[in-house]
C-alpha cells in the first residue's frame, strides 16, 4: 500500500469516526438521552482515535501516528468493557436506548475492537512508510473530514459542559446542570 492510499484510508477512517460521534450526539438530542460519565469517556476516546488519521493526513503516514490511535482504541475498549460489565447481570435493562438491538456502549466496544484490529492490519503494510506521499496538502475531502471531527468534538465538549457543569457528572443524568434555573 502506498502512502497516498494510506492517507485515503485515514480520511475514510475520519468519516467513520465522525459518523460514530454524530450518531451518539444525535441520539442525545433526538432521543433526549443524556450521556453518562462512561459514555462521555467513550466519546472522548473516539475523538482521540481521530488524532492518528489527522496527523497521517497532515504529515504523511507514520507508525507513531497509528500508535496514538491504537492507544486511544485500547483505552476506549477498556472503558466500554467496564460499562458492559456494569449491565451484564440478568434482568438489568442496561443504560439508554439500543441501536440494532445493542446498547451504544456495546457497539462502542465492538467499534474499538474493530479499530484495534484495523490499525494492526494497516501497520502490516510497510511500504506506506518508505515513500513520502505525493502531496501532503489535504484536499477538500480530507479537509471536510477533519472539520467534521473538530466540530463534533467541540459540540460534544460544549454539551458535556452544559450537562455536568464544573463538577463531576451525575451517574444517571436527567438534566443539563448549567441550564437549571
Amino acid at each position: 500500500m502506498t502512502s497516498d492510499r494510506a492517507i485515503t484510508l485515514n480520511v475514510l477512517a475520519l468519516y467513520a469516526l465522525a459518523a460514530v460521534l454524530a450518531t451518539a450526539f444525535g441520539a442525545q438530542f433526538i432521543l433526549g438521552e443524556l450521556p453518562c460519565p462512561l459514555c462521555l469517556l467513550q466519546r472522548i476516546m473516539f475523538a482521540l482515535l481521530a488524532i492518528g488519521p489527522i496527523l497521517n493526513i497532515r504529515y504523511g503516514p507514520r507508525p507513531s501516528h497509528y500508535a496514538l490511535s491504537l492507544l486511544a482504541a485500547i483505552v476506549g475498549a477498556i472503558v466500554s468493557t467496564r460499562q458492559v460489565l456494569l449491565h451484564i447481570m440478568p434482568g438489568d435493562a442496561g443504560y439508554g436506548s439500543t441501536l440494532f438491538g445493542y446498547h451504544f456502549y456495546t457497539l462502542a466496544l465492538l467499534a474499538f475492537i474493530a479499530a484495534i484490529a484495523l490499525i494492526a492490519l494497516v501497520l502490516l503494510f510497510d511500504r506506506q512508510f518508505m515513500t513520502p506521499p505525493a502531496s501532503v496538502t489535504a484536499g477538500a475531502f480530507a479537509t471536510i473530514a477533519v472539520g467534521l471531527i473538530i466540530a463534533l468534538t467541540a459540540g460534544n465538549f460544549a454539551s458535556a459542559l452544559l450537562e455536568c457543569g464544573f463538577k463531576a457528572c451525575a451517574d444517571d443524568p436527567i438534566a443539563y446542570e448549567l441550564m437549571k434555573r
